[in-house]
């Protein structure tokens, strides 16, 4: 089984070329020019994905504002509005292990299509749902879908990127849930003016058409692997445990999910309106600002993860986001609290790509990483839902001071976890170093 290479002693990645066998994607430059980065173009593959990605983002972006009210309507309570939302976490989470081997015996594409159907079906019959434990169900079949099609596309990536370029495809990818993410809930607000259903039609129609593109333009890739004489050999969970670059993965995961993606959308509003004495407008600035930072870090470290290894980009956000999260829990000054959302935003910017890279690189071209993609994934799922609910309550007992102290705590302790992890980022492939990636780099 292939390993990533790891060489402590390159002193220079910039100067090496990006080849590398893809299965199904030629060389990014067949001209010759291959040395210089500069030239290589993102594979037609990898853009259908980011495309539907950005359909996808901007669909659930939709739904968003409106859900809580929707439940709401069938006469439940704050907690019972809050768990349809958290319903389609638990799902995800509750279901990742057997997308993973769904991943491996279909494929990623049909895997792909199939949970964007279903996550379609899902919101069209919410749309319809004529009792609060309907909706509650239909919310959570959804959840079954989305981590079909996450870990499928992530599968997708990892098979078709160039390996040099996964850090920069990375951040394409991301900017695009992003971008999604913040015009989406500007659309809802909006749809929502034509009754509590329209956003969760459209964004069951932005599906469909997400299929479609996904269906028609990558039609070349149907079950290529196995059709293929030498079928892709599945990765087993143990041997990407091994490596210490998917240890430490696992762990910067669940501390991200946890802080960014839990704790950031559940407690600034209350930090605002409690600690800061402002009221729904900054918290909806504060998290406007942190999406910005993630935007504005994303343009460039995608290509730095690719230039400089994985590793700094991975320590320099997560110190940067640790620092950031533990400063807004301090602070009672409004543009203090912005720009640190600001800094966190950036942080959290600057690891994701190389945390997903990494990822990629254990993996590798010649592995079926369904079992491998739902576990790094079920991390981030599982901070996602624990943060909120173990934070929440510190601030209840203690105070956002040591509710994001403890968290930005986590991200230092994931930082932690890198330190002793070896760069995955893969050399150039040559005739004296045919099969780098088998060298056994297990620390």
């Amino acid at each position: 089984m292939s390993r990533p290479y790891e060489d402590p002693t390159r002193t220079d990645p910039s100067d090496l070329p990006a080849t590398g066998p893809q299965p199904t994607v030629p060389p990014a430059d067949s001209t010759g020019g291959g040395s210089d980065r500069t030239k290589e173009k993102v594979p037609s593959q990898i853009k259908v994905l980011i495309a539907a990605a950005f359909v996808i983002a901007i669909g659930y972006g939709i739904v968003a504002p409106v859900l809580p009210q929707f439940a709401s309507s069938f006469g439940v309570g704050v907690a019972a509005a809050s768990a349809v939302v958290s319903a389609f976490a638990l799902c995800r989470l509750l279901f990742a292990p057997a997308s993973g081997a769904v991943v491996n015996k279909l494929g990623e594409r049909p895997t792909y299509l199939i949970g964007l159907l279903v996550v379609a079906v899902s919101s069209a019959a919410t749309a319809f749902a004529e009792t609060y434990w309907q909706l509650l169900l239909f919310r959570g079949l959804g959840g079954i879908g989305s981590t079909m099609f996450t870990v499928s596309a992530m599968g997708l990536i990892v098979r078709l990127a160039p390996p040099r370029m996964r850090g920069r495809i990375s951040g394409y990818y991301a900017t695009a849930f992003l971008l999604g993410g913040i015009l989406g809930p500007v659309v809802g607000g909006l749809l929502a003016g034509f009754g509590m259903q329209a956003p969760f039609i459209v964004y069951a129609v932005a599906l469909l058409i997400a299929s479609a593109v996904v269906y028609f333009r990558l039609k070349d890739e149907t079950l290529a692997a196995r059709k293929a004489k030498n079928p892709q050999p599945p990765m087993k969970f143990r041997e990407a445990f091994e490596v210490g670059a998917y240890r430490s993965a696992l762990v910067s995961s669940f501390a991200t999910g946890w802080t960014a993606y839990g704790v950031r959308v559940a407690l600034i509003p209350l930090l605002a309106v409690q600690l800061v004495g402002e009221g729904p407008q900054v918290a909806g600035l504060a998290l406007a600002v942190f999406a910005a930072g993630n935007a504005l870090a994303l343009t460039f470290t995608g290509r730095l993860t690719d230039k400089l290894g994985r590793k700094p980009l991975i320590l320099t956000g997560l110190v940067v986001c640790a620092l950031a999260t533990i400063g807004v829990g301090l602070v009672s000054s409004v543009p203090l609290f912005v720009i640190l959302s600001l800094i966190s935003g950036m942080g959290s910017g600057t690891l994701n790509p190389g945390q997903q890279a990494a990822v990629a690189d254990v993996i590798g071209p010649e592995c079926a990483g369904g079992k491998v993609l739902s576990r790094y994934q079920m991390s981030a799922d599982a901070g996602q839902i624990l943060g909120p609910i173990l934070a929440g309550a510190l601030a209840d007992a203690a105070g956002f001071g040591w509710a994001f102290g403890v968290s930005g705590g986590l991200m230092l302790l994931a930082a932690l976890a890198w330190l002793p992890a070896k760069e995955t980022l893969p050399p150039e492939e040559n005739p004296e170093n045919k099969n780098p990636g088998s060298q056994d780099q297990r620390a």
